[in-house]
């Protein structure tokens, strides 16, 4: 019987069989329901997707997470439309099969019951949640932990081999609510609560954690930590020397700018240069 919060610290061999990892972001273009959706064709939007996807697996990325970034201002979990699961899920598949390779999920905002049920359908190894466990507020408002209903509703799907990866103090939000507690305490409540790895964010996206702060997130995890913000060539190596992965987006796209698509000559070099 597996113990309360002992995921077995594996993830990322047992996902990617690596212990170091890059994994790109795959930012969805407005899918249908969303307030910037224009009507453009789905079709278009899922070739975005696979060809983002591509550009990052092609260029050595570990793997990828398909996430729904452009469907802002995001909505809080209960206010998510099914519409949005059903074509993350067609998307991931596509990607997936494809390109045979490791792929996550992240529903924003925090909705991790949709995002297990798009990597079950999809077959999806891990998914992304900003909050697993305690509480904050988020742009969105008043966010809680999704570990209770998420974890219950894993285990109806059968899809427990479907991995958490968990933010602690996430981007774009505030962690008042529990700042009478140490970052280090709030990263071993989601150890407690089996998140199988963990994320260390700056304030926004874009925005590179201070590497202390990181450094204390991976002492206190005792799990896989990655970074999942802020990453650039020029301070890859020094935070790779502390986790073991990051998670970027924005500096591989053209301009840097994050709503733009994938540029496979930056991924390139972003790679190339972590091997020298």
């Amino acid at each position: 019987m597996t113990q309360l919060g002992q995921s077995g610290g594996g993830a990322l061999v047992d996902l990617f069989g690596r212990t170091k990892v890059v994994i790109g972001v795959v930012h969805l273009a407005p899918l249908p329901g969303a307030p910037r959706y224009d009507g453009e064709a789905i079709e278009a939007i899922y070739q975005r997707g696979l060809d983002d996807a591509k550009a990052y697996l092609d260029g050595g990325c570990d793997g990828v997470i398909v996430e729904n970034h452009g469907d802002i201002p995001f909505a809080k979990p209960d206010d998510i439309g099914p519409e949005t699961a059903a074509y993350m899920a067609v998307v991931s598949d596509r990607i997936r099969r494809e390109l045979g390779r490791p792929i996550g999920i992240n529903v924003l905002a925090n909705a991790a019951i949709p995002a297990l049920a798009i990597a079950s359908a999809a077959g999806a190894g891990f998914v992304r949640v900003n909050q697993w466990a305690n509480a904050y507020v988020a742009n969105e408002g008043f966010v809680e932990g999704e570990s209770g209903r998420a974890a219950r509703y894993r285990a109806r799907l059968r899809a427990n081999g479907i991995r958490i990866f968990a933010d602690a103090h996430v981007k774009h939000g505030a962690h008042a609510i529990v700042a009478d507690r140490p970052v280090e305490e709030l990263v071993k409540d989601l150890v407690f609560f089996d998140a199988d790895a963990i994320i260390a964010t700056g304030q926004r996206t874009g925005h590179a954690a201070d590497l202390g702060y990181t450094s204390k997130i991976k002492q206190a995890a005792g799990l896989p930590t990655l970074v999942g913000s802020g990453v650039t060539p020029d301070n890859a190596k020094d935070i790779l020397a502390i986790v073991d992965g990051v998670i970027i987006a924005s500096a591989l796209k053209h301009d840097g700018v994050w709503w733009n698509q994938v540029d496979s000559a930056r991924v390139k070099a972003f790679m190339g240069g972590l091997k020298r």
